[in-house]
């Protein structure tokens, strides 16, 4: 009886922990749920690694490339010149407003310019881009899955990753950092006018304060590091989004049914993988 009172060996309680973590591990890795997202996170991860062995056949799909770059970028220009204008105007506002509780409403310039640069401007491009086109690119691929398109491609041997994902991907990469740049002025403006109607601040001021504070630059590179970072942050956004989009798209099963969740599965995805790379872009930028 006083055996069964003796202190619990330290040994134990790890393996029991141990044990728990085992069974839990085991539990999720058996469930349809964890497999099909981790199987699903490997074939993105393979189709980008696919894209990155295809550049070298860029210089054949340039009339491709060309094609999905116009259609991306001018398809959502009015897009992004319309939520760049207003994200500036609502930075420069809510910015504004607790500034001149201090009297320094004149630094309005600097953090909306900052800001823009470096966050807001290539994080809602991104989230622009994966809404609209690439909503669209894993629709039209998820359309050409379902009526067996990609599968006629695999039977005539033609590579339907440097046909069909790799010109998508890199119009992507392309669109976002340009777009990036002409959501980071429009939104500059749009604070600007902010500033000067409604909080005190001479446009010229504001104008002088934005570009000073965009003026250093980075080591290494040509352009100020709050730009660069931007471009930096699009550049791999916009990668993102197209691989994700047309990862979903092919792997689309099940009809018309089918192809709606694949796009929404791409939109949803191409977010979440937006919002988590902007961390550790930040992290490895301004560490």
């Amino acid at each position: 009886m006083f055996a069964l009172l003796d202190p619990v060996p330290s040994w134990w309680p790890p393996l029991l922990g141990l044990l728990f973590a085992g069974g839990v591990a085991h539990l999720l890795w058996t469930s349809a749920g964890p497999r099909a997202l981790l199987e699903e996170a490997g074939g993105r991860v393979a189709l980008a690694v696919a894209v990155a062995a295809r550049l070298p056949h860029l210089a054949r799909r340039r009339s491709w490339v060309a094609r999905q770059t116009y259609g991306a970028a001018v398809g959502n220009l009015h897009v992004i010149l319309l939520v760049g204008v207003f994200i500036g105007m609502i930075f420069a506002l809510q910015t504004g407003i607790e500034l001149a509780r201090f009297g320094q409403q004149d630094q309005i310039g600097p953090l909306v310019a900052a800001g823009l640069a470096r966050e807001m401007g290539p994080f809602i491009t991104a989230l622009v881009l994966a809404s609209t086109y690439g909503s669209a690119l894993a629709a039209e691929m998820g359309t050409m899955a379902v009526s067996d398109e990609l599968t006629a491609l695999e039977v005539m041997s033609i590579d339907r990753v440097s046909l069909l994902v790799l010109p998508r991907v890199v119009a992507l990469a392309i669109v976002c950092p340009a777009m990036t740049v002409i959501c980071d002025t429009i939104g500059i403006i749009g604070g600007g006018f902010v500033a000067s109607a409604q909080l005190g601040v001479g446009w010229d001021l504001y104008i002088d304060t934005s570009l000073s504070a965009l003026a250093g630059l980075g080591e290494g590179v040509p352009l100020p590091k709050d730009v660069f970072g931007g471009l930096f942050k699009a550049f791999w956004f916009g990668a993102t989004v197209g691989v994700i989009s047309c990862a979903s798209g092919i792997a689309a099963r099940g009809g018309a049914l089918g192809v709606g969740r694949a796009t929404s599965r791409a939109v949803r995805d191409a977010t979440i993988a937006v919002i988590v790379a902007n961390y550790f872009l930040t992290w490895l930028l301004y560490r």
